[in-house]
């Protein structure tokens, strides 16, 4: 009799407790709240997650007395785990309840018995044997994606006026999509900023980032190149879908050209899948992800085709060395912090060359070696005796004497009258540097391409003309006219033959010289007015240049 008491008490009790589990299973299950991933990361940091729970695309986390629900892609898993449990069912979640009522209903009193710190030990134990199976798996488990705020924005960075014109509308469409989006506008998915090392590539995509108030993400190209096949890959998902969870936000890619190197020729399995990838995940962009790409690179001829194809990086901002004016609006910004009484101008002059990470480093040198001899302010002999110190350590910096420079100017000043009157596209010609662009044309005649070549030996013609002597820095516009008549004799049959003669390519060369040289002879006096514009503010734009040959034609 006392048997049966006890087993009847036992049924009314375990029949009494699935009851109440059935009421609380559904209250707990009804009562979940969506959240967002600011609240999520609030949670998890005050530690009011106590467990979770990964169902197909959902993750469920448990706190002592609520539910909350949040999308998966996007979660940190491996940081969650640290913290807290993790339970990973995958089957239907009607059959799931069904099962769960009935096993908890027959083993209720079962776990009542079982100790909380047994249960403790073996959860711990879980944890650290999920943990150290993850890092063996994957070692990026120990360098997560976050994001940044960045501090930087336009009025910090110096100069370049002009690609931060380019850049505003990405700007303006990151605070205010719905403009663009109520006129149907689709903004480039891709931004690639091209120039040579120092000119502040990266600090330009920070000021984007600042100015528009969005998350940052900054990966160098070199962390996807992995010895691990399908580790880079995984890397780029990863930063995209951080990206869209955080969206509006901006990905940085420095020196894209690690991965994204063309492919063919030396095998690589491992880039080839990580640029793949990469390839996938621009492509997979909606307009209205809010996520723009940034990359960087000073080395754009070996990046591969199909990352600079529209869709992808479709717009490219080419960023040269800085002009005088350039490097004074530089000078400035890194003295406004320091005693010093210089002629800054004077400083912008003696700097041809530099770039902005030079300056940066002549600035530094120049507040050292006033330090050094115990001087209370910077002055112009801490810059001159500093000045080689900084040249050497830069080996790619140019440095003119002021002959140097005339002959620099007029050189440049050739390229760029013949530039406009040939109609070559250009952006700006300054000392250092040309910005000719090279048309997207899919059919080129021989006399657009002829005008291409006597641009590039411009400068070698006006050299001998007015000095009767050639010089060293002709060497690279010979080497790209020579290429030029190269493809026109081999590849597109433009030589006096049909079949490809050396000789062609020297004649294509020879009379585009000589049709130089007396074009040159009756263009002196606005060649001379150029030359004294390039020497004076070392730079010259299309519209300028259209001014000098206006005022003096």
């Amino acid at each position: 009799m006392h048997i049966f008491k006890s087993q009847k008490l036992m049924l009314s009790l375990m029949a009494l407790s699935v009851f109440v589990i059935l009421l609380l299973f559904g209250y707990v299950r009804g009562g979940s709240n969506n959240i967002d991933l600011p609240t999520y990361h609030a949670l998890l940091e005050s530690g009011a997650i106590k467990k979770a729970k990964v169902e197909e695309n959902e993750l469920i986390l448990y706190s002592n007395n609520e539910q909350y629900v949040i999308i998966k892609d996007g979660i940190d898993i491996a940081e969650l785990l640290k913290k807290v449990p993790i339970e990973v069912h995958k089957s239907n979640p009607i059959l799931e309840d069904l099962i769960l009522v009935g096993v908890m209903g027959s083993i209720l009193f079962i776990l009542l018995l079982v100790a909380r710190k047994k249960r403790a030990e073996d959860v711990q134990k879980e944890q650290e044997a999920n943990q150290k199976a993850l890092a063996s798996y994957d070692p990026f488990m120990s360098s997560v994606i976050r994001p940044v705020r960045a501090q930087v924005s336009f009025k910090d960075v110096a100069g370049i006026q002009d690609v931060k014109e380019e850049l505003e509308e990405v700007v303006d469409f990151l605070k205010n999509p719905a403009k663009y989006k109520r006129y149907g506008i689709r903004l480039p998915k891709g931004v690639l900023l091209v120039g040579p090392p120092g000119v502040g590539k990266t600090m330009i995509a920070k000021a984007v980032a600042g100015e528009a108030s969005v998350p940052f993400f900054y990966q160098s190209g070199a962390t996807f190149v992995q010895i691990y096949v399908g580790m880079g890959a995984k890397r780029v998902k990863e930063l995209f879908s951080q990206a869209k969870a955080h969206a509006p936000s901006i990905i940085f890619i420095d020196e894209i050209d690690a991965v994204g190197r063309a492919r063919g020729g030396a095998r690589n399995d491992e880039r080839e899948a990580t640029l793949n990838q990469l390839l996938t995940e621009m492509d997979g962009f909606e307009d209205s992800s809010g996520v723009i790409v940034i990359a960087a690179t000073n080395k754009i001829d070996i990046i591969d085709e199909a990352l600079l194809r529209s869709g992808r990086f479709d717009r490219r901002i080419f960023i040269s060395l800085p002009d005088k004016n350039d490097r004074l609006e530089i000078l400035k910004t890194y003295l406004n912090n320091k005693p010093y009484e210089v002629n800054i101008d004077e400083l912008a002059t003696m700097s041809v060359g530099f770039s902005g990470a030079a300056l940066a480093t002549f600035v530094n040198e120049a507040a050292i070696n006033a330090l050094r001899r115990n001087a209370e302010i910077i002055e112009l002999q801490d810059f001159i005796a500093v000045r080689q110190k900084v040249l050497m350590g830069k080996k790619k910096v140019l440095s003119f004497s002021e002959e140097e420079k005339k002959i620099q100017a007029y050189y440049q000043a050739a390229k760029a009258l013949c530039a406009y009157w040939f109609e070559i596209e250009f952006d700006k010609i300054s000392i250092v540097n040309d910005r000719i662009k090279d048309m997207d044309r899919e059919i080129e005649s021989k006399t657009q391409m002829q005008s291409k070549i006597k641009v590039y030996l411009a400068g070698m013609v006006a050299m001998k003309l007015k000095y009767n002597e050639k010089f060293t820095n002709a060497t690279e516009d010979i080497n790209r006219a020579t290429q030029i008549a190269k493809e026109m004799v081999e590849l597109y049959a433009m030589g006096e033959k049909l079949l490809p003669y050396e000789s062609d390519i020297l004649q294509i060369l020879e009379n585009a010289h000589s049709e130089l040289e007396h074009f040159l002879e009756n263009m002196n006096t606005p060649l001379e007015k150029i030359a004294h514009e390039l020497c004076e503010h070392e730079s010259i734009s299309r519209t300028r240049l259209k001014e000098i040959i206006d005022d003096v034609l």
